[in-house]
């Protein structure tokens, strides 16, 4: 588990394979419960290749000394991340 924000990762390896890569990480707050939002691709094996990329919104809670993992929103298309931008800029712009 993680001790630290910065250890958090998306990254899933099973069979020696990368199933789940991260691309990129933003943390939205940090603390006692952390919130961050990756941006990952899933392995297609099938293609022998990446997908494309992926987003998700995670909750860590720090228990113990380390970040346990609380819920977690998947955005499933990038056409969906374009609208919930859209939305929380005309939310945020008043």
């Amino acid at each position: 588990m993680a001790e630290t924000v910065e250890e958090l990762t998306m990254d899933y390896e099973e069979g020696g394979i990368l199933l789940v890569k991260e691309v990129d990480k933003a943390v939205l707050t940090k603390g006692a419960w952390a919130t961050l939002i990756f941006r990952y691709q899933k392995w297609d094996a099938a293609k022998e290749a990446y997908g494309p990329d992926n987003y998700m919104i995670r909750r860590y809670r720090k228990i113990k000394g380390s970040y346990i993992p609380q819920s977690k929103f998947n955005i499933s298309s990038a056409d969906q991340a374009r609208k919930i931008i859209d939305i929380l800029s005309s939310w945020t712009s008043t």
